[in-house]
């Protein structure tokens, strides 16, 4: 089994080498092609406007990728490898990739277009203590668990890929794992201004800060069911219609 892994936070990050960890705890044939630097919040882009660089990391199984997570995709399965790869991982991430922040994660973005190329995609995700500190433990002891389930027993329905994301926290206080739906929360990220030091003003986009502090309890969410304690994993499709309009609509422009 060829298992390609990817991530938005780096070919350095401490994530993807957990990843690669438990990916190899499957098969010994693992190809790793991941960003140069950090691409977080870069949604599924690909880069038009300039030419990409590719460097191999010591061996034949590890590349960067001057792009972002869509293009490292691309790359590995248009260029890099041989065979086309029968699973594709992504993350982990540093931090949760929940609700409406799956719109915008690199993480679940390498998902999605490994599931446009026909290849079983799953994004993790281990959400950060309010320290910013993680205990990798919770992933390296889980996502086994999970990957063994989803491998033997799961069949992707085209357009199909999973988002898994790991509680915060120590491992001792991990509850199980629930299926869940993508959960909602208000966005109230915050604009902050400041100055260089010339005098000019600059801005930085960023989660607000009262997300260290938010408790939701719906644990049928993704949102719910990490936030008290459970891995979550949530089957997402990449087929966005809207059905409940479509009859509307139809009857509107008959």
């Amino acid at each position: 089994m060829k298992i390609l892994l990817s991530n938005d936070d780096g070919v350095g990050a401490p994530g993807l080498s957990v990843l690669e960890e438990i990916a190899k705890k499957f098969t010994d044939d693992v190809t790793v092609i991941a960003p140069k630097s950090n691409m977080s919040g870069s949604g599924h882009s690909l880069t038009f406007t300039m030419p990409l660089r590719l460097t191999e990391h010591g061996d034949d199984h590890h590349f960067s990728v001057d792009g972002t997570p869509t293009d490292c995709v691309v790359m590995a399965v248009r260029h890099v490898m041989s065979e086309r790869p029968d699973f594709m991982m992504s993350g982990i991430n540093f931090d949760s990739n929940l609700a409406e922040d799956i719109t915008y994660s690199g993480t679940v973005a390498a998902a999605m277009e490994a599931t446009l190329l026909g290849i079983p995609a799953i994004a993790f995700s281990q959400k950060m203590n309010k320290d910013g500190s993680i205990d990798w433990e919770i992933a390296r002891t889980y996502g086994p668990v999970v990957l063994k389930l989803i491998m033997e027993k799961f069949r992707f329905s085209k357009y199909v890929f999973l988002n898994v994301n790991f509680p915060s926290g120590s491992i001792d206080k991990v509850k199980g794992i629930l299926v869940t739906k993508q959960g909602t929360r208000a966005i109230d990220d915050h604009v902050i201004m400041a100055k260089d030091p010339r005098g000019s003003p600059y801005f930085w986009i960023g989660p607000a800060e009262y997300r260290k502090n938010e408790d939701y309890s719906e644990l049928d969410t993704d949102l719910g069911a990490v936030h008290s304690g459970y891995v979550s994993i949530t089957p997402m499709s990449l087929d966005m219609t809207d059905r409940s309009s479509l009859e509307t609509l139809k009857e509107l422009f008959a």
